[in-house]
């Protein structure tokens, strides 16, 4: 088990067993008080913002929508129903983030629109075909809550909408934007991203021969593949910059993409003739990681939280209606 799984639970037994524990004890010492009526204050939902967005279909086709209609279907999509409603509705502000800034800027596709696929823009998934997947009522009901109640809240920096990208999970540290995409943006640094253990990508591991390992990086590669290795550099956030394999320089970017890697932060061992690669976390790490903000979430972080720590520098604006 991680230590910081031991210390998290160490942290849950003394922030909340140990206190119900002596409050317990003290009821059977003191006499009991007269029941009393109390009032559970509740958040009212936010005032609904009409706002637009243009959405692209699989053959092309664009269709206006209501922006929190189809963020719905994004956050299904995006994030596990089940996580922390404060994790969701961080969440539901990137997304509405992201989807604002393509509307008005142009977007990757020119025209304003965002397309429903996760490799480009965002994935979306239907109510329907969220129930059809097994999906729960209490997790729709719970996602479209998260909407609801940050309607219209976006994130700016300096007044202008911020990229907001995110990914599953970091592996225990994000990454700097320039490190991925060789441009530099103050609210899109590398910081830390503990809890994410639980994550199915926390860590994965890939073994290859020594000729397979050659033969996908094309190298001309003899002798004890331990010497192989040499020179390797580090990104801020702890993924590979750059490393040097039988002479030949390589970035980590371009072993994820050769080697099919869900992250470019990793370590390499060898056993004789096998290379084995152990990478940490899953996507681009760049911005905020979902798993990251679970966990944020269970240790008492507001979305507010979530959002300044891993798009730090950054407002949280709430937009008007537009008719």
């Amino acid at each position: 088990m991680k230590a910081i799984f031991k210390e998290l639970l160490g942290v849950l037994f003394f922030g909340l067993v140990l206190p119900g524990l002596m409050i317990n004890a003290g009821a059977m010492l003191l006499p009991s008080p007269a029941p009393q009526e109390t009032t559970v204050p509740t958040q009212p939902p936010a005032e609904k913002v009409s706002l637009p967005v243009l959405v692209r279909s699989a053959d092309g086709s664009l269709q206006e929508q209501d922006l929190d209609t189809y963020l719905i279907g994004v956050v299904l999509a995006e994030m596990p129903a089940n996580f922390e409603p404060e994790a969701l509705k961080a969440q539901a502000v990137a997304a509405r983030t992201y989807a604002r800034k393509a509307y008005v800027t142009g977007g990757k596709h020119g025209d304003g629109s965002v397309c429903t696929k996760s490799t480009c823009c965002q994935a979306y998934l239907s109510p329907e075909a969220y129930r059809e997947k097994g999906g729960t009522e209490q997790g729709l009901a719970a996602v479209t809550q998260a909407v609801a109640q940050t309607s219209g809240v976006v994130l700016t920096y300096e007044g202008q909408l911020i990229e907001a990208t995110y990914f599953s999970c970091s592996g225990g540290r994000t990454e700097d934007a320039a490190a991925v995409w060789g441009t530099e943006f103050p609210y899109l640094q590398a910081v830390d991203s503990p809890g994410e253990e639980k994550a199915v990508h926390y860590t994965d591991s890939f073994s290859y021969s020594a000729a397979e390992f050659a033969q996908l990086l094309e190298l001309d590669a003899s002798g004890d593949p331990a010497a192989w290795f040499q020179n390797v550099h580090f990104t801020p956030g702890g993924g590979v910059d750059t490393i040097s394999i039988c002479g030949q320089e390589f970035t980590g970017i371009q072993l994820r993409s050769k080697l099919s890697l869900p992250s470019t932060s990793f370590s390499v061992q060898t056993s004789g003739d096998t290379i084995v690669l152990t990478t940490y976390g899953y996507g681009h790490r760049v911005g905020m990681s979902q798993y990251g903000a679970d966990a944020m979430a269970v240790s008492g972080s507001s979305y507010r939280e979530i959002l300044a720590h891993y798009y730090p520098g950054t407002e949280v604006t709430i937009l008007e209606s537009e008719a």
